[in-house]
């Protein structure tokens, strides 16, 4: 899979006339060469992935954590780098910048720090910018991505259903994510074990959790926290963030009522989230556009007397949280095959906000859903 990858964006940049590609972003660097779990920049340890159109690439990396670097990872090169010896990281780009001339990178996505030292070097010339090209590789999934996404979904479906388990009256949100962690890691590694021989890969889950509860229901990405949950709240679960298996994420959402449903205006609401999914659904599939999905979403909404949707209809998503294209307006990408979307459906009011969410893989006769969990009311009521 990183094989193909890598020889995908050489081409990319062959047509494009593009001599070298800096890459930083650690999900970039992960689909490209098969490496994860470095330390990352956040401890000021800079990986550099430098990808030539006609020579070598190279993975520049601290020298503590190469032995992560994956045995089979289609980098020509490896350069190390030790803390405070040398110039670091530094020592290798020069000769390699000089001798480029049409260099690109991902220009949001690039580290500063490095950033800031490639134009010193470059005498303040910029970069060009590669993030167009990188989404459109990254938007269809290879077979092996589509493998990994079906299983993310199981994932993520295990996590939902170890948290109805401990949903009650006085029970604390907290307990909620420890029990859908433990749910969501169990069956990671059992499709790890079962599946694929990187025994490298953790099947933890991890990330904090978004549950809202009660009256905190409009905070939209409220973490988990000691609040007791009560008989007759309305709980939310999010698992947008905290669903990555194998590195991949979905979107995934419901809301619970423990034992009763007190204020019946959140019926209203939340059929009115299923109801503008399934007008989203209705139209996603290949060859339509990414806006005309979020228009249909957004047209049920107001439709049914609610204010316009304070987030879009959802978004591509794989080795990223968010990839492209986005289901919102203005976003014109043509759906193909390949594709996967978590889609929203929503509704919100002053006091109650409403929200279903599922994953889906586009097919070439529509789609494929691979997060699944009932919409109904009664199913819905613990």
């Amino acid at each position: 899979m990183f094989r193909n990858n890598l020889k995908k964006l050489k081409q990319k940049m062959s047509e494009n006339n593009i001599d070298l590609a800096v890459i930083t972003d650690d999900d970039s660097l992960y689909y490209f060469t098969g490496y994860h779990d470095f330390l990352h920049m956040d401890f000021f340890r800079p990986t550099i992935l430098l990808v030539s159109k006609d020579d070598e690439s190279t993975l520049i990396t601290p020298l503590l954590d190469v032995l992560l670097v994956p045995e089979g990872s289609p980098v020509d090169k490896i350069e190390t780098w030790n803390d405070g010896i040398g110039n670091e990281w530094r020592e290798f780009l020069p000769k390699i910048i000089k001798q480029n001339k049409n260099i690109s990178c991902e220009k949001y996505k690039i580290n500063a720090t490095v950033s800031i030292y490639l134009s010193d070097l470059m005498n303040g010339k910029p970069m060009e910018d590669m993030t167009p090209i990188i989404s459109s590789l990254r938007m269809i999934k290879t077979d092996e991505e589509l493998k990994i996404a079906r299983h993310a979904g199981e994932v993520a479906m295990a996590m939902m259903e170890g948290a109805k388990k401990v949903i009650g009256h006085n029970v604390p949100e907290y307990e909620i994510a420890i029990a859908q962690s433990q749910a969501g890691t169990r069956k990671a590694a059992e499709l790890l074990n079962a599946h694929y021989d990187n025994i490298d890969m953790s099947p933890n889950i991890h990330f904090l959790p978004v549950i809202t509860s009660g009256k905190d229901l409009p905070r939209t990405h409220h973490r988990a926290s000691t609040k007791l949950i009560k008989k007759g709240e309305a709980v939310f679960l999010c698992y947008c963030g905290s669903t990555n298996f194998h590195r991949f994420k979905l979107g995934f959402d419901r809301i619970f009522w423990v034992e009763e449903i007190i204020d019946h205006n959140q019926i209203k609401a939340f059929e009115v989230a299923v109801k503008s999914q399934q007008a989203a659904l209705s139209v996603l599939g290949p060859g339509v556009t990414a806006e005309e999905v979020h228009a249909a979403y957004a047209d049920t909404i107001q439709s049914e007397g609610y204010p316009y949707p304070t987030f879009r209809c959802g978004r591509g998503t794989g080795f990223s949280f968010l990839e492209e294209p986005q289901l919102v307006v203005g976003n014109k990408t043509v759906l193909q095959p390949g594709m996967v979307f978590a889609v929203d459906g929503g509704a919100s009011s002053k006091n109650f906000r409403s929200q279903v969410g599922d994953s889906f893989i586009i097919t070439k006769d529509g789609y494929e859903q691979i997060t699944h969990h009932s919409k109904e009311i009664k199913d819905l009521i613990i």
